[in-house]
Parts: structure tokens; C-alpha cells; sequence
């Protein structure tokens, strides 16, 4: 999902599992809907509130389900990278949508489904498959699936058919889920993206500066200091047009007496030469019939792409052929940590009926070899009321 001026939002699983309606003449059907509020701010002068909804309607017995989702994205941002470009804080909006039909009668299944993500400078949209298959009576789980998206990258104020870029991804992702007994499962996954054309943002200014002082900028230079080094130039990002992206991970979880624990890793590459690894943690615990308390942790830590740089090297006549300031492609690590309370507030015979969930997220950035800044704080939070029937 692309936000838009690398705005950052987390998705906050408050999901819970379908529940059978009950309802005489409605047999199995069971449905559920949900509405959220997010809010995220950093230390970069980067805020966005978020409202969500999202159904989801079910035939267990029959073996289909339908789910839907719309958000808005309000962004508002004013972060050390607008400012060195002599711009004014900017608020935006971005609006998305998805839809997802699955069918499984028995051991086989598939599904498909759809999204579409829409702001003044960015159109995006995607779509993608997949088939399942049961195995040993459902004790081994196979997945493969394919998607592929478009999005294309333009100016706030100007069509797309006057200026505009864009770029392809295709995903494959082939998976396989083990019961390895009745409270535990592993499940382990391989994923490779295809990308192809301009991922250059065509906001982002690069400072070049002359062999000599390049090499006196230090990190977390100010723009002050910047401006002081007198750079010969400043030019517009330039991104390769191809990435090969390559991801394996896993996930154990296990049911205890009073609580489930999950941990999960992934490691990535792709052939910028970026290296990255993540781990995380998180445990439930249930409190009581109603109430449940989870807990999570999370550590990142990556390489930079091959043609990063803290101080980009030229002359007003020959700057790099690629160059970026973008520093989610900079070498860096965070550290997340976070709570999760779930209460059910339906009545004793359905307690689940209605759930409210709250959740609060706490991450810590460090960027090791860049510009203007080298650590940035951010915090997550969000509240959502679930109803199911």
C-alpha cells in the first residue's frame, strides 16, 4: 500500500472469528462489521488520522465469504524534508478500498480479490488470487497466490495525462501451514515481487555537493548546515525502473492455559542490494471471560539500497545517475513495542456480539547515515467497535 509524502500507517488486526447467526430461516449465515479510528504522529511533524469500516458476510456450511473495506487517509505534514524544499506544511487526503470473495466447500479453495487507493498525486490499484488446498485432514494447509498492481505517480494539482509516471508489480506467494498439534501451528511463506518502471517521487530534491566537501557533511546534517556546505546542485530523485524483491518468513503460534503466543521472522532482499531482517513478537493473554490483554515487540534493522549515499558526489555538469533521499532505503533499525486491550460487551449468551478493542503502538527509528535527521519516534493508536450476528 503506498501512503502518500511517506506518511506511515500500521494495520491493527482487531478482527475477531465469524460467529453463527443463530437466526431462525438464516441457517449458518453469519456476518460481522466493524468500524475503527487511528491516529499517528511523529517527531517529524507527520500526523494522520484515519477512519475505517469493514464487513464481512459468511456461509461456513456452504463455504463462501465476502469481506469489504473503505478508509481515509487525512494527512497533514510538515516534516524536515518538505521544509528543505522551501515548502509549506501540506494536508492531503487519500481514500481506499478493497473487496475480497473467497470459496472453499472442502478441501480446496480459492478466492480473489481487489483494492483501489486514490490521492491528489498518486492513483494505485491491484488485484490478485490465490488457491488453497487441506491436506491430511487438514493438518497440512497449501496456499499459492498472485497479484498484480499498477500505480501511477503525478503532481498535486496537475493531470495525470500532462505530467505522470508510473510502475507494475507482480507478487507470487506460495505458502504451507502445519498443525504440528492441536495448539500449535506453523506456518511458513516464500514471496517474490516483480517491480518495473519510475518509483522516483518527483517532490524529492537531492543535494549534490563537489568531491571536496562531501565528505565533511556529517550525519543528521541540519538544513542549515546543508545550505552552509553550498551543494552545486540540486536535482530530482532518480530510482532504478526495475526491483526484484525476494521474502521468506514464519510464524509458531501456540495456545496456553490463559493465553496464545505468537512469534514470527522474515528475511528480505531484493536486488538493489537491500538487506533487512524482522522479528516479532506477541502474546494474548485472557483475563477473564470478557477481557483480554495482548502485549507485542517488534525489531527491524536493514541494509541501504547499493547507490545510497549520505552525501551524494557531482558537479553542476555530472551529478549520479541514480540517487535518492528517500531514507527508508538508508541503513536503519526500530524498535516497537505495544498494547492491546479486548473487551466483549455483548450480552451472556453472546458475548461477542459486540467488541471494542483499543491499541496503542510506541516505535523508535534510528537512521544511521542520513541527512537532517537520525532517530524519529512515532506512536500508532486506535479504537474499534465490532459487531457480529
Amino acid at each position: 500500500m503506498q501512503l502518500s509524502a511517506g506518511a506511515v500507517l500500521l494495520a491493527l488486526g482487531c478482527a475477531v472469528g465469524p460467529v453463527g447467526c443463530g437466526r431462525a430461516g438464516l441457517g449458518a449465515l453469519s456476518a460481522r462489521a466493524s468500524s475503527e479510528a487511528a491516529a499517528y504522529a511523529d517527531t517529524d511533524h507527520v500526523a494522520v488520522v484515519t477512519p475505517s469500516v469493514s464487513g464481512h458476510v459468511e456461509n461456513p456450511t456452504a463455504g463462501w465469504s465476502v469481506d469489504g473495506a473503505y478508509l481515509v487517509d487525512v494527512i497533514s505534514a510538515a516534516s524536515v524534508d518538505i521544509v528543505s524544499t522551501a515548502s509549506p506544511r501540506w494536508t492531503e487526503v487519500r481514500q481506499a478500498g478493497s473487496a475480497r470473495a473467497a470459496y472453499k466447500p472442502g478441501d480446496l479453495g480459492a478466492a480473489a480479490e481487489g483494492s483501489l487507493s486514490s490521492e491528489p498525486d498518486y492513483l494505485a490499484y491491484a488485484a490478485g488470487a490465490s488457491i488453497t488446498r487441506d491436506l491430511d485432514r487438514r493438518n497440512v494447509s497449501l496456499v499459492l497466490s498472485y497479484g498484480y498492481g499498477h500505480d501511477t505517480i503525478g503532481r498535486a494539482g496537475t493531470p495525470f495525462s500532462v505530467y505522470s509516471h508510473a510502475f507494475d508489480h507482480h507478487g507470487v506467494d506460495a505458502g504451507v501451514t502445519l498443525m504440528l498439534d492441536r495448539l500449535t501451528v506453523l506456518a511458513v511463506a516464500a514471496d517474490v515481487i516483480l517491480e518495473r518502471g519510475d518509483q522516483s517521487k518527483p517532490y524529492r530534491y537531492i543535494p549534490v555537493f563537489a568531491p571536496g566537501v562531501a565528505p565533511s557533511v556529517p550525519a543528521g546534517a541540519t538544513l542549515q548546515q546543508v545550505t552552509a556546505a553550498q551543494p552545486v546542485s540540486r536535482v530530482i530523485e532518480r530510482l532504478p525502473l526495475a526491483r526484484d524483491r525476494f521474502v521468506i518468513s514464519a510464524r509458531l503460534a501456540r495456545r496456553l492455559t490463559r493465553a496464545t503466543a505468537r512469534v514470527e521472522g522474515a528475511a528480505y532482499a531484493d536486488s538493489w542490494d537491500m538487506k533487512a531482517f524482522t522479528g516479532d513478537a506477541r502474546l494474548l493473554l485472557d483475563l477473564d471471560r470478557r477481557w483480554s490483554l495482548g502485549a507485542h515487540l517488534r525489531y527491524y534493522v536493514q541494509s541501504p539500497v547499493s547507490f545510497w549515499r549520505l552525501a551524494y558526489v557531482g558537479s553542476p555538469e555530472s551529478v549520479p545517475a541514480l540517487r535518492t533521499g528517500d531514507r527508508e532505503l538508508g541503513p536503519l533499525m526500530n524498535v516497537t513495542a505495544g498494547a492491546r486491550v479486548r473487551c466483549e460487551l455483548g450480552p451472556p449468551s453472546r458475548t461477542d456480539a459486540w467488541v471494542l478493542v483499543s491499541a496503542i503502538d510506541a516505535t523508535y527509528t534510528g537512521f544511521f547515515a542520513d541527512l537532517y535527521i537520525t532517530r524519529r519516534l512515532s506512536a500508532l493508536a486506535a479504537v474499534s467497535v465490532e459487531a457480529s450476528w
